[in-house]
């Protein structure tokens, strides 16, 4: 396996597949706290992560190659946000948004098997604050490199290249919508 490159496992050890292009620049990693992120974990039976959040590496859909896997998705609360998972064993694998037009892929570190390769977080979201509200830390390196990857996409037309969407544009799986009672399953 090339050195940039990083070995993806769903929990059932049936799937691998690999996330490309993990130099500099070529993602960044970011650890969300925001409890929509969280209870998506808890709803497909995954622990808690609490307070520390859910890490993810950021990239684009064509650095993701997981060898034709098939997957399901749902959506916690924002249409817009995809969340990608191994139906086999319910691993949350990645985030996408809901056109391959926006060329972003959110894959949860802990599928990786050697995510500590990919440096350190740089950015924190919906970070938990003493007043009961959240706030973020370095949203420019989230933002910066979102816009950068987006665009460069959509000149080179790279964003076509992605696992998760047909070339109409529709998801490549049913996208299950979950329920405000679907939500309420879910105590963190």
């Amino acid at each position: 396996m090339p050195q940039d490159t990083l070995r993806i496992s769903f929990a059932c050890g049936q799937v691998q597949g690999c996330l490309r292009r993990t130099q500099r620049g070529a993602g960044t990693l970011i650890q969300c706290h925001c409890d929509d992120c969280r209870r998506a974990l808890v709803w497909l039976g995954q622990s808690d992560p609490g307070q520390d959040g859910v890490q993810y590496y950021q990239t684009t859909p064509s650095n993701v190659d997981l060898n034709g896997a098939s997957l399901a998705a749902f959506t916690w609360k924002h249409k817009r946000l995809l969340r990608w998972y191994a139906p086999c064993c319910n691993t949350a694998i990645l985030n996408t948004l809901d056109s391959p037009k926006w060329a972003f892929a959110s894959v949860l570190t802990k599928t990786l098997d050697d995510p500590k390769r990919l440096g350190a977080v740089k950015s924190h979201a919906f970070v938990p604050r003493d007043d009961g509200k959240t706030s973020h830390k370095n949203m420019l390196a989230f933002m910066g490199g979102f816009a950068k990857r987006v665009t460069l996409a959509r000149l080179t037309g790279s964003w076509r290249n992605t696992p998760f969407f047909a070339s109409h544009g529709s998801p490549t799986a049913p996208v299950r919508s979950l329920t405000h009672e679907d939500r309420q399953t879910v105590q963190l």
